[in-house]
């Protein structure tokens, strides 16, 4: 029996070789959809790797990102796994003093950032003594004029790669990714993942006792890459399974959720209630349903009642998950028993 050590990579070049037409889909910074293939995706996600490998980034050392979920920060999830380094996804919901804090406990050494976050990177850069490079996550035409140091355009940076870089096999016990905690006291607790574990999350998630993704699905996180290990796993489980991927961008407004559901036949969700609750309300005051959305996948607090009972009259299952930062993150993803799958919607929460 061969031994096939368990590699984030893995579950791109799966996607390339089985699935390279599948779409990836992105609501830009700039507000224009993005689209391309997963095809397209691991061509330039390994010019990125051989980018990062020439500018003397070494397996361990952590690459940082501030930034949405769109197409550039997906890329740098695979391109920084696949090399061996650490992709430290920095949430920056934190106030300015923890932002600090993480990027300096982390010894990140390149920090790849939306242009939404110039500001705030330009304001506390001073205070980051180990970051040698600054990745504007823009086209050249959009570079903005900044006396940031060292800072390089996302697509000239790529564009020194070569898209022939082979991934390199290594330990699968390995780090993968490093998370901070964003509810315990004091400052964030840093949470280091391992590639073992994040491709065995991404299988438990492809489950059928998961969430049941096949590659027919068209799922959209709603929750962020920067929490809780890239989506909640989504972003990995996608290319696992060769489904279409929809990365929504800041904008998490009902309005536009809908959109991109209904404009790209999105069957699976993942978000928080306040989101659902309002995604809920606009498709009550349309009128129009649900569309192609099957299912949802919510945590992070408990939904109410009446937001479960409201999708499931719109013909949209409800699973009500748990997670930590330290879980990879799900932990749980209840399916109902055969005797609690007789019972309706109220029914159930009643039990």
């Amino acid at each position: 029996m061969q031994n096939q050590p368990l590699l984030l990579s893995s579950l791109l070049k799966h996607a390339d070789r089985f699935h390279s037409g599948t779409e990836i889909v992105s609501r830009t910074v700039e507000g224009p959809i993005h689209r391309y293939t997963y095809g397209d995706a691991a061509h330039r996600t390994r010019k990125l790797a051989d980018a990062l490998r020439r500018h003397g980034v070494v397996p361990g050392e952590r690459v940082a990102t501030l930034a949405w979920n769109n197409f550039r920060h997906f890329e740098i999830e695979h391109g920084v796994t696949g090399l061996g380094a650490v992709w430290h996804a920095i949430n920056p919901r934190l106030i300015p003093s923890q932002i600090s804090y993480i990027v300096n406990h982390a010894e990140d050494r390149v920090l790849c950032f939306d242009s939404s976050f110039l500001p705030l990177v330009e304001k506390l850069a001073h205070e980051w003594p180990t970051v040698g490079l600054y990745v504007l996550m823009v086209n050249r035409s959009s570079m903005p004029a900044s006396r940031l140091p060292n800072l390089v355009c996302y697509e000239d940076f790529i564009s020194s790669g070569d898209s022939g870089f082979e991934w390199p096999a290594f330990d699968e016990l390995s780090a993968s990714s490093l998370f901070y905690t964003s509810g315990t006291t004091g400052n964030p607790k840093g949470v280091l993942y391992s590639h073992r574990s994040d491709v065995l999350h991404a299988l438990t998630l492809g489950g059928a006792s998961g969430f049941g993704f096949v590659a027919q699905d068209t799922i959209l996180p709603m929750t962020p890459m920067f929490h809780a290990n890239g989506a909640w796993g989504f972003t990995h489980a996608a290319p696992m399974v060769g489904a279409k991927l929809v990365l929504p961008g800041p904008k998490l407004d009902a309005a536009s959720i809908a959109e991109l559901i209904e404009g790209e036949g999105v069957t699976v969700t993942a978000g928080v209630p306040t989101l659902y609750n309002n995604l809920l309300k606009h498709f009550e005051e349309q009128g129009r349903g649900a569309g192609t959305l099957k299912r949802i996948a919510v945590a992070g607090s408990a939904p109410a009642p009446r937001m479960i009972e409201g999708f499931e009259r719109l013909g949209v299952a409800v699973n009500h998950v748990w997670g930590m930062t330290e879980t990879s993150p799900s932990g749980t993803s209840p399916q109902p028993s055969r005797q609690t799958a007789k019972l309706s919607a109220r029914e159930q929460i009643a039990r």
